[in-house]
């Protein structure tokens, strides 16, 4: 098997009602994918095209290149078919490999099982082809296999990511429940927002979105933060295929001088670590910290496209919702008398706080934040008063009673 060279099915996955953003990103690099689903992309290419992919996107968990797919029924019958893949081709005798999977098969208990059954075909082969067998444990160091088998189907992948890429590799100092990257990314590429206008996060915490904004406005790609992937381990791989790609990461930084992103929290402990978070991430010169209140934010001059975003919290791991409620009330205000013209963005996992902002959305667009429902809920604060089309009474008009 060529796996660099031969072209076969490619999944990214990534989390719950991220492939909306994913998907776009997979266009944006020059992919036509063959299909969208709730938790990932499915596109066809090879594993150098998996280089590429790894290192560019901000949505996805993991590249998944598929060796074979086939009909199971036991574990028996997943030995046999796994146990005629070439793996010599891929794994070196003396390497290492471990194995994921996700199974829902009534014949397995446990996802740990169906791992050992796996290790055992790949050794087993391994031994009877070069009578020699690899190293194999759980962390994620060498060549990984993924097995995904639901009901009587199952397919067996190489794992060319490894450790998940929804970690952005910045986040040294997580902070207080903080937003996953990926989530985080996925959630900026949803809004409305012009990258060249301002973008304002109040009560930033350890500096996610923020960071993430500055980011993606300068197209800062994840791969610019990290130098080891399960690609690099696979049997055929070659330097130079990871150099060429890595090289084109900082040639497509854009320089935007008037960039204005501003942070701000209350917690002069959260600015600090959102400031060290900015610094491994590469863009602390490109951000505005402030330590203070939220309503004491600093609100640049509002211009087309210019988004206020909000991540508060929402009672089920932090605080306590009676308590919130008037920090969601405040928000409204804040948006309304201080964010005039601006986009305003709100994620929140409780609808029913939301209530208290007493404004209302023009979007409401669905995520999860690890189990929780939630949603990006949007706001078009107006500069002025908003004109909406109606039937107007002619004689109303004319005699200056409705302002046109």
């Amino acid at each position: 098997m060529q796996v660099f060279t031969t072209p076969r099915k490619i999944i990214i996955t990534c989390h719950k009602w991220l492939a909306i953003s994913l998907n776009k990103e997979v266009i944006a690099l020059g992919f036509t994918p063959d299909r969208v689903f709730q938790t990932g992309v499915e596109l066809t290419g090879t594993v150098q095209d998996c280089i590429r992919l790894n290192l560019n996107l901000r949505c996805a968990s993991q590249v998944m290149y598929s060796l074979k797919s086939f009909i199971c029924n036991d574990p028996n019958e997943l030995h046999q078919q796994l146990v005629s893949i070439p793996w010599e081709t891929v794994i070196a005798p003396n390497g290492y490999f471990s194995v994921t999977s996700n199974v829902f098969h009534p014949s397995i208990s446990t996802n740990l099982f169906a791992n050992l059954r796996v290790k055992d075909a790949i050794v087993d082969h391994m031994r009877e082809v070069a009578n020699q067998r690899p190293s194999t444990g759980s962390e994620l160091s060498g060549v990984v296999v993924y097995l995904f088998w639901k009901n009587d189907e199952a397919e067996i992948f190489l794992d060319t990511s490894g450790e998940t890429l929804a970690k952005h590799g910045y986040r040294k100092l997580p902070g207080t429940a903080p937003m996953l990257e990926a989530l985080a990314a996925a959630t900026i590429l949803s809004t409305k927002w012009d990258k060249n206008a301002p973008f304002v996060n109040p009560m930033c915490g350890s500096g996610t979105l923020a960071i993430e904004a500055a980011l993606i406005a300068t197209n800062r790609v994840p791969g610019l933060l990290r130098s080891n992937y399960a690609f690099m381990h696979i049997l055929g791989y070659e330097k130079a295929m990871y150099e060429i790609e890595n090289a084109k990461l900082k040639e497509q930084i854009i320089k935007l001088p008037g960039l204005k992103i501003i942070a701000s929290d209350i917690s002069k402990r959260a600015i600090d670590t959102a400031k060290t978070n900015a610094e491994v991430a590469g863009v602390a010169h490109l951000i505005y910290f402030q330590d203070c209140d939220f309503e004491n934010t600093n609100v640049p001059e509002a211009q087309e496209g210019a988004v206020v975003m909000f991540n508060p919290e929402y009672g089920e791991r932090l605080g306590y919702e009676a308590e919130l409620e008037a920090t969601y009330a405040r928000m409204g205000d804040f948006l309304k008398n201080k964010c005039k013209g601006y986009l305003g963005y709100i994620f929140t996992g409780n609808l029913e706080l939301a209530k208290k902002i007493r404004l209302k959305p023009s979007r409401r667009i669905e995520f999860y934040n690890a189990t929780i429902d939630c949603r990006l809920l949007e706001y078009e604060m107006y500069a002025g008063t908003k004109r909406t089309d109606k039937l107007v009474d002619k004689g109303e008009e004319e005699n200056g009673l409705i302002n046109t």
